[in-house]
C-alpha cells in the first residue's frame, strides 16, 4: 500500500507515520506538511503542502489511502483563520481525494465533535456530533462531520473512516502542547509531582485520554482493515480530579466551575495564555465515550493507560522534550520562548 498522511509532523502524525512504517503491507508513505522536518522514518518521503491554498490532488496520485490529520489550534484570537484552514481546508482535502480517486479516506475527528453529553455513562458513536458551538475546535470538527456525511453519500465507492479520540498525549509532543495551550509563562521545571499545590475538584472535570502511540496504531488499523464509519478511541481509566491529583501528587480542592472558567477567561484576556476559555467549556461538556466498537471491529487495544499518557506529557513538559519536526521541536518557540511572546500569545499560527 501507498499511504498519504496529511499533517504528518505533529503529535498524532508522527505516531501514525511510525505505525505505518512498521507495517509490512505498507510499502511507501508520503508525508505532507507545511514545513519539512529533519525526521526521516523508514519508507517515508516528504513534500510541502498547505491544505488551505495548494492543489492537493497531484500529491494523492496512485495513493491507496489518505489519512487526513492537518489541523491548526492557533490563532485562537482569529477564529476566521482557523476556520479557513481546518474547515475549508478539510473540504479541499476531501475534494482532492475524490478527484484523485483514492479508495480510502481516514479522517481525524475528535471527542470535540460530539454534542454535550453525560459524564456518568459512556455514549456510542451514534451520539449527535454537533460540537460545542462556543469553541472554534468543536465547531470545526462538527462541520467536517456534516461534510463527510454528504461526501459518503456522493462517493459510496470510497471507504471512509472517522476516528474520534479523546485527548492524545506523548512525551515528544509536550513542548508543542505546552506552547499551544499553556503558553510561554509556564515554568516547565515546576511541572512535576509534589510541586503542583492542588487540582480543582469538580464533577464536570472528567475526560478521556490515550497515548499517541496507541492513536497511531488505531490509524494503521483503519487504513489496512476493511472497516468504515466512526470509532471512539480512548484508554482507561477516565481521568478526573482524583486521577489528576494522584498523578501530580497534589491535593483536591473544591472549586466551582464558574470560578475556574472565570480564571481561564481572565488569563486569556490578559494574554497570559493562548488557549481560549471556550476550550474549557468544551472539556466540561464533552461526553464520556464507549470504545467497544474500536476494540471489537477495529481490533484496537491500547498498550498504554490514560494515566501513562498523562504522565508522559507531564514529564515531557518538565524536560522540554520534543522531536525533529517543526511542530514538536522545543526550538520552535524561539530562545527563552521569545518567539511565542513575539507572536502575541494566541494571535498568530
Amino acid at each position: 500500500m501507498r499511504v498519504i498522511v496529511i499533517g504528518a509532523t505533529g503529535n498524532v502524525g508522527t505516531s501514525v507515520v511510525s505505525a505505518l512504517a512498521a507495517d509490512s503491507s505498507v510499502t511507501s508513505i508520503l508525508g505532507l506538511a507545511r514545513r519539512l522536518p529533519d525526521w526521516h522514518p523508514d519508507k517515508t518521503e516528504w513534500r510541502t503542502a498547505d491544505i488551505s491554498t495548494d492543489d492537493l490532488a497531484p500529491h494523492l496520485a496512485d495513493a491507496d489511502a489518505v489519512v487526513h490529520l492537518a489541523w491548526i489550534f492557533q490563532p485562537t484570537r482569529r477564529p476566521v483563520t482557523t476556520w479557513r484552514t481546518n474547515a475549508l481546508g478539510g473540504i479541499r482535502v476531501f475534494e482532492a481525494v475524490a478527484r484523485a480517486k483514492v479508495p480510502v479516506l481516514v479522517h481525524a475527528s475528535s471527542v470535540g465533535a460530539y454534542s454535550p453529553g453525560p459524564k456518568d455513562r459512556p455514549v456510542t458513536e451514534d451520539w449527535p456530533t454537533h460540537g460545542w458551538p462556543g469553541a472554534a475546535y468543536g465547531r470545526e470538527k462538527a462541520y467536517l462531520e456534516r461534510t463527510l456525511d454528504a461526501f459518503e453519500h456522493e462517493h459510496p465507492e470510497i471507504r471512509v473512516v472517522r476516528l474520534r479520540p479523546g485527548f492524545v498525549f506523548k512525551r515528544e509532543a509536550a513542548s508543542e502542547q505546552r506552547r499551544l495551550f499553556a503558553g510561554p509563562f509556564l515554568p516547565h521545571r515546576l511541572v512535576r509531582p509534589g510541586l503542583v499545590p492542588f487540582v480543582p475538584d469538580l464533577p464536570e472535570l472528567r475526560f478521556q485520554a490515550l497515548h499517541a502511540e496507541d492513536m497511531g496504531e488505531a490509524y494503521r488499523l483503519a487504513v489496512v482493515r476493511e472497516v468504515s464509519g466512526a470509532f471512539n478511541i480512548a484508554a482507561e481509566p477516565v481521568i478526573d480530579s482524583a486521577v489528576l491529583a494522584e498523578a501530580l501528587g497534589a491535593r483536591r480542592v473544591p472549586v466551582p466551575g464558574w470560578a475556574l472558567r472565570g480564571a481561564a477567561s481572565a488569563a486569556w484576556h490578559l494574554r497570559l495564555v493562548p488557549a481560549s476559555p471556550d476550550l474549557l467549556d468544551m472539556l466540561f461538556t464533552v461526553p464520556i465515550m464507549d470504545v467497544t466498537r474500536a476494540r471489537t471491529e477495529l481490533g484496537w487495544t491500547p498498550r498504554h493507560s490514560s494515566v501513562d499518557a498523562l504522565r508522559a506529557v507531564l514529564e515531557g513538559i518538565r524536560t522540554a522534550s520534543g522531536m525533529d519536526t517543526p511542530p514538536l521541536s522545543p526550538k520552535t518557540g524561539g530562545p527563552a520562548r521569545t518567539g511565542e511572546l513575539a507572536t502575541g500569545i494566541g494571535t498568530r499560527p
